[in-house]
């Protein structure tokens, strides 16, 4: 079996709209966490959060978007998967090919909209048209329908690891046959209704986060959107190859709704099943792109696991520190990252750190550095303890 590798990406977070964009920030150590100013809420001047500063009207002109109902959410995904598609220069017989997958994760879905499916509920006698929006499924029933996508369409919803077990069955769809070429990645916006879910947890931060800072003091909620394609790499010949998806697994450890065991047991089995399926050692893993919320549960016990599995934890830090945490779009935004890690051999800063954590002392990478990397690792850990890691490798 050849190795499945990436042939496109497409990538939109508060760093940017491209990849280019997103590429010179994370060098720079930029952060793209601000105030809210495109909804309304109690929060938007006392919290920070991770915001793409494009108004819904402005996506629906670019994009040719005139249907009505559809949200913020499917306008960031359909963002990234058009530069995705573009990337790798498929055509539009390609995309309606029956073996052509498109699997999509996220958890917003269209519950940025609650407010106004609220109101037609208590206004219109005949329904909204916000209700067909509302479920997860309803971003890649309008991309399918959009491009009349042929093949596998599925959507995952476990929470912030939801992208990166999209990209988990695209690359298994391929290995066992069951498509040629696989579309996959993750999307979320910010909505009302996430931000005081979050709260009413007490992790969400009230300044810039902290991952594995000692006074690391909870989350920033962040939108974006990310998507690769998938490929044989002998059915990608002539094409730019990113790397290689080498590795992956999904496990849970069954401790807590969402809390991660005092061992990371959950953390711990997920990076080492997928260095099991990538016949690596722990060794030969150069950096990790952390699930790091800064949230003080999950930065120590992510610590731990790395501290059970490696015997000198690698190179690592917390994208999350530049673009807060976008939840169900996190795994491919990540994912994206750790490419061009392999793409450019290099590693980008962990922004807002201080002082290491005294009960592991690991300090994640401080500043931009180019360094040989043959193999990369990125962890998304959900809620429920639904745990998955992904290894790339040139």
């Amino acid at each position: 079996m050849s190795r499945i590798v990436v042939t496109g990406i497409g990538i939109i977070t508060p760093l940017g709209a491209t990849v280019p964009d997103n590429h010179a920030a994370l060098k720079e150590g930029r952060s793209g966490l601000s105030s809210l100013e495109l909804f309304p809420s109690k929060y938007a001047s006392l919290l920070p959060f991770g915001e793409i500063k494009i108004t819904n009207e402005d996506f629906n002109q670019k994009l040719g978007v005139t249907e009505k109902g559809v949200t913020r959410t499917t306008l960031l995904a359909l963002h990234a998967f058009q530069q995705a598609i573009a990337d790798s220069n498929l055509s539009a017989d390609d995309l309606q090919s029956s073996d052509t997958a498109l699997v999509n994760g996220n958890t917003i879905g269209g519950m940025c909209l609650s407010d106004e499916l609220y109101m037609d509920a208590n206004q219109n006698e005949v329904g909204s048209e916000y209700i067909s929006s509302y479920n997860l499924g309803s971003v890649n029933m309008y991309i399918q329908q959009r491009y009349k996508i042929g093949g596998v369409v599925n959507t995952f919803n476990t929470a912030c690891s939801s992208a990166a077990n999209a990209i988990m069955y695209g690359a298994r769809l391929l290995k066992n046959g069951f498509a040629k070429r696989a579309i996959v990645g993750g999307t979320d916006s910010l909505a009302k209704f996430t931000i005081n879910g979050f709260n009413s947890l007490n992790i969400l931060s009230s300044s810039h986060c902290k991952p594995f800072d000692k006074d690391r003091a909870g989350l920033n909620l962040g939108e974006g959107a990310a998507f690769l394609v998938l490929e044989r790499e002998e059915d990608a010949k002539g094409k730019k190859i990113y790397g290689a998806v080498s590795g992956w697994s999904n496990t849970n450890d069954a401790f807590h709704p969402s809390s991660l065991s005092d061992d990371g047991e959950g953390p711990y089995l997920a990076m080492k099943e997928a260095l099991k399926v990538a016949g690596l050692s722990p060794s030969q893993i150069d950096y990790i792109n952390t699930h790091g919320t800064g949230t003080e549960n999950n930065d120590e016990k992510e610590s731990i696991a790395m501290m059970r599995l490696f015997e000198t934890p690698p190179a690592f830090s917390s994208t999350k520190s530049n673009i807060g945490h976008t939840l169900g779009a996190a795994g491919a935004i990540e994912a994206v990252y750790c490419l061009l890690n392999l793409t450019h051999q290099e590693v980008y800063p962990s922004v807002n750190f201080s002082e290491a954590i005294p009960s592991t002392g690991l300090i994640p990478v401080q500043s931009y550095q180019k360094v040989p990397l043959k193999h990369v690792m990125s962890n998304s850990f959900g809620f429920g303890g639904n745990c998955s890691s992904l290894v790339f490798s040139v």
